[in-house]
């Protein structure tokens, strides 16, 4: 839809504002963080006048480069965002479990992130704003020290967001005296009706969760970060990784505890003349003539690409469990026979790293039958808008709940922590997928796994699969329209660079 002279004329003028902004935006090294958060700083970057770098983990950033790059602390530019690293002084990309690693870890990122903002604005490029994902409170400290407004990226849900929030604030009694009780219903102000079984695992305080020791990081991580929000006295600003066709009721609900900005779908739509980065692609480095190679955890797209150009149209059935929990020799079995037994093709992405022996043989089994590609990654977007696929069984991560939803490919969703169960309990929710239940051991079982697809891909509910696939074409369509130039989320995120620009004068003033 075309802007009015008024619209237009407000939008140059908002342009014009945001010229000077510098979003400093830094995330977790891992996989599922670095995707949303490099697709907001190239969003960011590209609202007019904006600059905008992306700082990771060294382990993470070393990923991402060639040890030519990765090794030196130069910003490395892609010609539209900036790349550097911190470090924690130990650079291995591990978890700190105990209590004195954890506190020198911290003192470590802060450091580092504190010089990182120095050199910046010695380079001429001051910071203006800072954004960290999800929960990472030594970025709200740095923000504090060098007088930055600072913002959350909330890459999961709003719904996880308000339910974590209520946690935190008068409700975590009621979690925990009923966490043995799956089936149990509990009202949070604003949402509707949740179960138990539904909620995010770190909240929940079972035993699987205070058995599980990255459940307790993320559950401390997260208490400091709320308490540090309420430690604002204004409002603290949130944007959120969804949209209002989503989690409009949500989005409402959060409304009288933080300005919230619902700037989803950055993972999937990318602004205007920034496409994604091709593996192997050059590009320069700043402060240096040298050239660095971007990985961006890339590999060879053209042999699954070809192989799914060679399947029937709906044929293929995708699994990918994320890139963060490793396959137990049990889970490998069972899904290799269930996809084996099946008898439909599937490609499969089972990721290298930390893959044990047992695994390598299951996946040579799968790959046997004859109508497999297994593969240690992919371009999950490029799969999912493959005509072939017919559906995605998955492990129900937020990025890939919303990629299935842009691209209209009904789920089999299958949950096992963090804010799984209730991307799951979503997609029960909008009908466009089947949750698919783990055997008390937290396995999928090859019995279940069949039964749930012969439902979405043959149909043995007719009038189900049918309803799930029209649900899922709906919702797609929904997405685009949220997505759209000029629509609600590009508005909202000028919105939210408009706010830090006031912010950040107000502070330095």
């Amino acid at each position: 839809m075309a802007l009015g002279k008024d619209d237009q004329d407000h939008k140059n003028c908002l342009e014009g504002y945001h010229h000077g902004s510098h979003f400093l935006v830094v995330s977790y090294g891992i996989q599922s963080h670095v995707n949303p958060a490099r697709a907001l700083v190239r969003r960011l970057a590209g609202t007019g006048g904006c600059a905008a770098t992306l700082s990771i983990p060294v382990s993470g950033h070393r990923r991402m480069f060639p040890p030519s790059a990765s090794d030196t602390n130069e910003v490395i530019s892609d010609g539209l965002i900036s790349y550097i690293p911190f470090s924690d002084a130990v650079d291995d990309g591990s978890w700190p479990m105990e209590q004195e690693e954890r506190a020198r870890r911290h003192e470590a990122n802060f450091r580092s992130l504190s010089s990182v903002v120095t050199r910046l604005a010695a380079a001429g490029r001051p910071v203006t704003c800072m954004v960290c994902t999800l929960s990472m409170p030594v970025v709200v400290e740095v923000a504090r020290e060098h007088r930055l407004p600072f913002a959350i990226y909330w890459i999961q849900q709003a719904t996880v967001l308000a339910a974590c929030y209520h946690y935190f604030h008068g409700h975590d009694e009621v979690l925990i005296e009923h966490a043995n009780d799956p089936a149990y219903e509990v009202t949070l102000p604003g949402l509707r009706p949740l179960r138990i079984r539904d909620m995010p695992t770190t909240i929940v305080a079972s035993k699987t969760t205070m058995d599980n020791p990255l459940s307790a990081i993320v559950l401390r991580a997260l208490r400091l970060l709320f308490e540090q929000m309420d430690e604002e006295e204004i409002k603290p600003v949130v944007l959120v990784n969804t949209f209002d066709a989503l989690e409009g009721v949500a989005l409402a609900a959060l409304q009288p505890y933080m300005d919230v900005f619902a700037v989803g779908m950055a993972v999937l739509v990318p602004p205007p003349g920034a496409g994604a980065l091709q593996p192997h692609q050059q590009h320069d480095k700043s402060g240096s003539e040298a050239a660095a190679q971007i990985h961006l955890f890339e590999h060879d797209v053209k042999p699954y690409m070809e192989w799914l150009d060679a399947q029937e149209e709906r044929s293929v059935v995708y699994l990918s469990f994320g890139s963060l929990l490793p396959y137990t020799k049990r889970q490998a079995e069972e899904i290799s026979h269930g996809l084996q037994s099946y008898g439909k093709p599937f490609l499969w992405v089972v990721r290298k790293e930390g893959r044990a022996e047992e695994v390598d043989l299951c996946v040579r089994e799968a790959m046997a039958g004859g109508k497999a590609m297994v593969v240690e990654w992919c371009d999950q977007q490029r799969v999912l808008s493959h005509p072939a696929v017919g559906c995605f069984v998955m492990h129900c991560g937020w990025n890939s709940t919303l990629e299935a939803v842009v691209h209209g490919v009904p789920m089999v969703a299958a949950p096992s922590w963090s804010d799984q169960p209730m991307n799951a309990c979503l997609v029960e929710e909008w009908e466009v997928g089947v949750r698919a239940e783990r055997d008390a051991e937290g396995v999928l079982t090859r019995e279940e796994l069949v039964r749930c697809l012969e439902l979405l891909m043959d149909g043995s509910d007719d009038e189900r699969a049918a309803q799930i696939k029209a649900n899922a074409n709906n919702l797609k369509e929904r997405a685009r329209e949220a997505a759209a130039k000029d629509g609600p989320l590009e508005r909202s995120l000028r919105n939210f660079v408009t706010k830090a620009m006031q912010d950040y004068l107000a502070d330095q003033s």
